[in-house]
């Protein structure tokens, strides 16, 4: 088993702290943000340390390659990017602390998702459809590291997709820009240039998104541990529990328990670096 370490400004102290805790044959570093601890063994303490030295860890099993993996699986909101969509198109309508409240309340698992987005999206009712064009051109970022992880991914030949309890409207111009190769959301309903409140199609929450996962890994005739998932929050574990390897990206407490690598410092290219 190899511990991976990532982070800025990594202390040579911390690494060979970690190397005799986990009784590592060596140290090797990767580049200046990522160091593998070879030979570790996954022993208590190291989230404690890595977590005081604000960097993030992850062991891996030794001798495994990117080029190993053949889809890579995305969430959007707050994983691919650093906004939650619905949030700030409900800001355009004066309702974002209504909505934001439902939406963090899901994502820690703590409300059904279909529930949390079918009253979220009513609340959006005649709303003009132009506001979705204004939090993508005004408010949508990416997350740090989100191009030159597309790249390497596709560098290592990796199919990509992006599956997301948001919106269509946003997935699709995410997936032309990046690059993805299967996108999947919710489409909103529109009426008259106005939001209607609702949804149009099957509602896609954890299990559809795992379905997605799982239907494309079929058809590409990959196993499961050639599939490597990524999220944020609650709705994310269903297609965690179908991948090989899983990323909380500043993940909701409940995903970063069931996660293989949880990334709380470092960008999302960070992901390529886990690998051999």
């Amino acid at each position: 088993m190899n511990l991976v370490v990532l982070g800025q400004d990594i202390e040579t102290r911390l690494l060979k702290t970690l190397a005799k805790h986990t009784g590592a044959e060596r140290i090797e570093q990767i580049h200046p943000t990522a160091f593998r601890i070879v030979g570790a063994l996954t022993r208590e303490g190291v989230a404690p340390l890595c977590e005081e030295a604000s960097v993030d860890y992850a062991f891996v099993p030794s001798g495994r390659r990117l080029d190993d993996f053949g889809l890579f699986v995305t969430d959007m909101d707050s994983t691919l990017i650093d906004i939650e969509c619905i949030d700030e198109i409900a800001f355009e309508y004066g309702k974002k602390t209504q909505v934001a409240e439902i939406t963090e309340a899901a994502m820690r698992g703590e409300m059904d998702f279909r529930e949390s987005l079918t009253r979220r999206v009513d609340l959006l009712t005649g709303l003009d459809v132009s506001a979705l064009e204004t939090v993508f051109e005004e408010r949508l970022n990416l997350n740090p590291g989100a191009h030159e992880l597309m790249a390497g991914l596709k560098k290592a030949g990796i199919a990509s997709m992006l599956v997301s309890g948001g919106f269509t409207f946003f997935t699709e111009r995410l997936k032309a820009d990046l690059g993805f190769d299967f996108a999947y959301a919710n489409e909103l309903e529109v009426s008259d240039g106005k939001l209607t409140g609702r949804v149009s199609g099957p509602i896609i929450d954890g299990e559809a998104k795992a379905a997605h996962l799982v239907r494309v890994r079929d058809e590409m005739a990959l196993p499961a541990d050639r599939v490597i998932a990524a999220g944020d929050g609650a709705n994310d574990l269903p297609m965690f529990r179908a991948s090989g390897f899983s990323v909380a990206f500043r993940g909701k407490p409940v995903l970063r328990a069931e996660a293989d690598c949880c990334l709380n410092h470092s960008g999302l290219d960070a992901i390529l670096d886990l690998f051999e």
